[in-house]
Formats: structure tokens, C-alpha cells, sequence
């Protein structure tokens, strides 16, 4: 009984400090919303050579994708349709998400 005592005691305490910890953490933030603008001042700074590389890396993609759907063109693989479908959405995908990203953060 009595290590029920002293357990109960102990959860008691911690409760209270985690109580006391919560009452106490918006305190500690209060400098959260000027980090998140200049965070997002930051990224609007770097954004544009951030587009242009991601473009230029999706037009060597979309350059490597036509040379792969090219060869297997020409040696008659069944499959072709489905590596243009493929190698589209990726396109796609590379040339619609920095222009959704620059609307998210202008």
C-alpha cells in the first residue's frame, strides 16, 4: 500500500510539471510569427534561380525521356506508350509545381 502511495504521489508530480510546462511554452514563442515571415522572405529571395534550375533540370529530363521512348520506338517494344505517359506526367509535374509554388508565395 504503501508503494501505491509513493506511485501516486510521483504521477501527481508529473502531471503538475507537464501542467506547468504547457502553461508556461507560449511564452517561449512568442518570436514564432516574425521567424516564419523572414523564413518566407528568404525563400522568396532564393525562389527564382530555384525555378530556373528545376525547369532546366526537367528539360534534360523531358531530353533523356524522348531519347528512351525514341529507341524503344524504333526497336518495336510493345511498352511505348506507357514510357511516354511516364516521362509526360514527370514533365508535367516539373513545369506545374514551381509556378504553384511562386503563386503560393507571391
Amino acid at each position: 500500500m504503501n508503494n501505491n502511495l509513493k506511485r501516486h504521489a510521483a504521477v501527481k508530480k508529473i502531471l503538475t510539471a507537464c501542467m506547468i510546462l504547457l502553461a508556461v511554452a507560449p511564452v517561449f514563442a512568442q518570436g514564432g510569427a516574425t521567424a516564419i515571415s523572414n523564413a518566407a522572405n528568404d525563400i522568396k529571395d532564393y525562389w527564382d534561380p530555384i525555378k530556373l534550375i528545376l525547369k532546366a533540370v526537367g528539360g534534360l529530363v523531358g531530353f533523356i525521356g524522348g531519347l528512351r521512348v525514341y529507341n524503344k520506338w524504333t526497336n518495336g517494344d510493345q511498352d511505348v506508350n506507357k514510357e511516354i505517359l511516364g516521362y509526360g506526367g514527370a514533365m508535367i509535374f516539373l513545369i506545374v509545381v514551381p509556378e504553384f509554388v511562386t503563386s503560393f508565395f507571391a
